[in-house]
């Protein structure tokens, strides 16, 4: 039970508690950025104990190993996430009036002490064999720690938006059309993204070595098929159905007489990510997964499904505080 002397649906803007929402949800693009770098350069097991490195916080020439560093500095952002998480959920409790916020500042600090363990068990159980797979029991654990980090993004994006100025004391008046465009796009990104995580982490990037096409003499589809072709095969035509998607919700957006200026401009972003992602996609192929484009085409994945579950967030505001007050 919070201590706030406020009442349950009484919701103010609280300045401080705001911004140091929005640098949680700054800080999680640092996280990310060095964990898919960490993994695009093979580093992932650089260190072999846990939660230390090599039984010490600052080990010996991390800083000038550049697979140390980016494993280390990764563990790092993961200890700072954590302290943020701690202080924002705590803060939320003593502060927010709105119960259903607390229960989501509680949400993120779940997930985070749930992507610590599993992240310390991938070290762990690195060596561990699981008949009948190619992979370890550690190296399957990276596969629900990439995807659990994008649901991560998505709760410190609905907290941020739902302690700002905006959300407080703007409503939201777009149609029901707008709603189920952004709740059917946020849905095929995080399917897109698990399928991306899975291909990641079963080496299959490369699995179809050619693109726009799938085979070198032209043709659509690949001439030769196994789980790691699928697996790509999967992510290329998902790509298809998503640029359809994403720019039919932003098409929505713009014309949609209750959409606001934020709202228009994000979705103007949410489309030049997605034209951004296409091209980094390519470039992973031609450049045989380049680490630092690999990395970008990443990052950039995380950033198009903040925007897109951003604006689809803003655009279920004034549902989600009329159900939540009448509670």
């Amino acid at each position: 039970m919070g201590s706030s002397s406020h009442t349950p649906s009484a919701s103010y803007y609280q300045p401080a508690l705001a911004w140091f929402a929005a640098l949680g949800g700054a800080w999680v693009y640092v996280l990310v950025t060095l964990g898919a770098f960490t993994t695009s350069i093979g580093a992932g097991m650089v260190f072999p104990d846990w939660p230390l490195s090599n039984g010490s916080i600052n080990p010996h020439g991390w800083l000038v190993d550049v697979a140390m560093f980016a494993e280390h500095s990764h563990r790092l952002s993961g200890t700072i996430m954590g302290l943020i998480t701690i202080i924002l959920a705590v803060w939320l409790w003593r502060r927010e009036p709105r119960r259903w916020v607390r229960t989501l500042g509680w949400s993120a600090l779940g997930i985070v002490i749930i992507q610590g363990l599993i992240g310390g068990k991938r070290v762990l159980l690195d060596s561990l064999a699981v008949p009948g797979f190619d992979m370890t029991l550690g190296q399957m654990l990276r596969i629900p720690h990439g995807i659990l980090a994008q649901v991560y993004v998505c709760i410190l994006i609905a907290l941020g938006l739902a302690l700002s100025r905006t959300w407080i004391e703007h409503k939201a008046p777009v149609s029901a059309a707008v709603r189920r465009a952004g709740l059917i796009c946020v849905g095929l990104l995080l399917v897109q993204l698990t399928i991306a995580a899975t291909m990641r982490h079963n080496f299959a990037g490369l699995a179809i070595p050619t693109f726009p096409f799938s085979t070198p003499d032209g043709h659509l589809l690949p001439s030769a098929w196994d789980y790691r072709v699928t697996l790509n095969f999967a992510h290329r035509l998902m790509a298809v159905v998503l640029t359809v998607a994403l720019v039919w919700f932003a098409v929505k957006i713009w014309t949609d007489k209750g959409a606001s200026h934020l709202m228009r401009s994000g979705a103007a972003v949410m489309v030049g990510l997605l034209g951004l992602q296409i091209l980094l996609g390519a470039y992973v192929i031609w450049h045989q997964r380049n680490p630092e484009v690999t990395t970008g085409h990443v990052v950039c994945g995380a950033l198009l499904l903040a925007t897109t579950f951003g604006l689809t967030w803003l655009a279920y505001r004034d549902v989600i505080e009329a159900r939540k007050s009448s509670v």
